[in-house]
């Protein structure tokens, strides 16, 4: 038997959720939600609703902007919002349309009409998915000729820095692996295990005397070596490629650190782009299990105690706790792809 899919209910007034509630149940998984707040929290969780029904008129947070923030956020990004609301003037369902929602329904609710809405929607983005996978599979060669050349230039920089190609890789899939288990969407998995080779792209800007230095770097030394973020998103440039832009995002700010005491501009918390806080988990993780003429590889438990201990201050604790996770499949990445 096929599992239901979830519908994920979104209205301050229970009377109302009960009632789509009852007309849904016996071909749906139902949650709710009595706020956008707690909406946006669930819906970030696993597993995900397959479809929201939100409501416009709210006390903490209204569905316009609840809907914003779903769609901002690459967690959550593709799950389709309906809205179910009373309000019918002519520019509710443009906002509505505006904020990212699929479809607009006015109440009272017609139950036949509600489920009706479900299922045409669900069925669109099954369809926009197999779309999406067949030209995936059409431009595959293409992709592939082009990361592989981005590869090649994250190595380069790797190389100058006395380390290895397989630094990259490996960080490369450590990233990916958090992405996923963090429940972002595929196509953003794909893009930041494209885009996180070039992250130390920069080091290419710093003078080898400094790079290459053995011992401890002076303060100004110091300073030179804290350019290369900003030096690595001026080689990448901006452009409209969303590779590019994240590869310009993660090699800007994989420095920076959850509690603001990081580099180049000192950003906190969730100010940091996802994509560089999870970069930095996976960059630095590897580093510490890596040998280099300087020091001996920590073993794994060491590096997990090292991340642990670094949660709230370099690093976001929820992401920390969810690489810790994945255990047996970093222990693959590291057998697969071992210097």
């Amino acid at each position: 038997m096929n599992q239901k899919q979830t519908v994920l209910i979104v209205d301050d007034q229970p009377d109302c959720i009960d009632l789509i509630k009852n007309s849904l149940e016996q071909d749906y998984e139902i949650t709710a939600a009595l706020s956008g707040r707690r909406a946006i929290k669930i819906a970030a969780n696993h597993p995900k609703p397959d479809i929201i029904l939100l409501d416009v008129m709210m006390p903490d947070m209204d569905g316009y902007a609840v809907c914003r923030e779903l769609k901002n956020n690459p967690l959550t990004s593709n799950i389709p919002i309906i809205f179910v609301t009373v309000r019918n003037e002519a520019d509710a369902e443009e906002l509505a349309f505006n904020a990212g929602a699929v479809d607009f329904i006015t109440k009272p609710v017609s139950p036949p009409v509600v489920k009706a809405r479900i299922k045409t929607q669900l069925a669109l983005y099954r369809q926009s998915q197999e779309f999406r996978m067949i030209a995936q599979l059409r431009t595959r060669e293409l992709e592939e000729t082009r990361l592989q050349i981005i590869r090649n230039l994250g190595r380069a920089a790797e190389f100058k820095d006395n380390e290895t190609g397989m630094h990259v890789i490996r960080m490369s899939h450590f990233s990916r692996l958090l992405a996923k288990a963090a429940g972002a969407n595929q196509d953003w998995v794909e893009l930041i295990y494209s885009a996180a080779p070039m992250h130390d792209i920069g080091k290419i800007g710093i003078p080898d005397h400094i790079l290459l230095k053995t011992g401890k770097l002076t303060a100004d030394e110091w300073d030179i070596m804290k350019r290369h973020p900003v030096i690595g998103a001026d080689i990448i440039g901006i452009h409209d490629s969303p590779l590019l832009k994240m590869a310009r995002e993660i090699a800007m700010y994989h420095h920076e650190k959850w509690d603001g005491s990081g580099y180049p501009e000192q950003l906190k918390g969730e100010a940091i782009p996802l994509s560089a806080r999870i970069v930095a988990i996976a960059d630095v993780f590897d580093a510490l299990t890596t040998a280099r003429p300087y020091k001996q590889a920590w073993h794994i438990d060491d590096a997990f105690s090292y991340l642990q201990s670094e949660a709230g201050r370099h690093f976001q604790p929820e992401l920390v706790e969810t690489f810790l996770n994945q255990r047996d499949d970093i222990l693959s990445i590291q057998k697969t792809y071992a210097e």
